[in-house]
């Protein structure tokens, strides 16, 4: 019986050992090796050094000045990142969606696209697409007194295509630093 406890427990410590550390350790290796930035959390920095936030995850940005991302069911917090499970057919779902679109404040009878009124699976994402961030155009050029058609521009040249599908995406934290670098 001692002798099957002590395989039991060097099966489990070497179990342990290649599940929780050597196999996490080689993953991050080759990762750091493969693609050291996004292995790093793909940080956007200021010259100072100091982090502004990720290529890969969500923040808020509430100011009318500023694109805003997909709304988040956990407030943007990533160590909560889950869907809200509202049903599609519920009536919080359309008032949280018609409480959105209030506040995206795009103009009556302009068609808002979906990504802006419901969150998405994680509450995280980074991206919108064009057409999401082009009909916050209006809204951000008022709010920084700029010609509708510079920001439209500005979102245009921010956007960039996923290899594989037609639609173009717009990272939300990088276009908001370039529209702030705007002079």
């Amino acid at each position: 019986m001692a002798s099957e406890l002590g395989r039991s427990l060097r099966l489990a410590v070497c179990t342990i050992l290649i599940g929780a550390v050597a196999y996490p350790l080689t993953v991050q290796a080759i990762a750091q090796a493969v693609a050291p930035e996004q292995a790093a959390g793909s940080l956007l920095r200021r010259e100072d050094g100091s982090v502004i936030g990720s290529r890969l995850l969500a923040q808020p940005f509430r100011s009318p000045r500023y694109l805003w991302p997909r709304p988040s069911a956990v407030d943007y917090n990533a160590a909560a990142a889950v869907g809200s499970n509202l049903s599609p057919a519920g009536d919080k779902l359309r008032a949280a969606a018609a409480e959105r679109a209030g506040a995206l404040r795009l103009g009556a009878g302009r068609a808002v696209p979906a990504e802006l009124l419901t969150a998405s699976g994680s509450g995280l994402d980074p991206d919108l697409t064009l057409e999401g961030a082009l009909a916050q155009v209006e809204r951000i050029a008022a709010a920084r007194q700029r010609p509708a058609a510079a920001v439209a521009a500005l979102v245009r040249h921010r956007s960039r295509r996923i290899p594989g599908e037609a639609r173009r995406l717009v990272n939300v934290l990088e276009a908001n630093l370039a529209l702030d670098a705007l002079p």
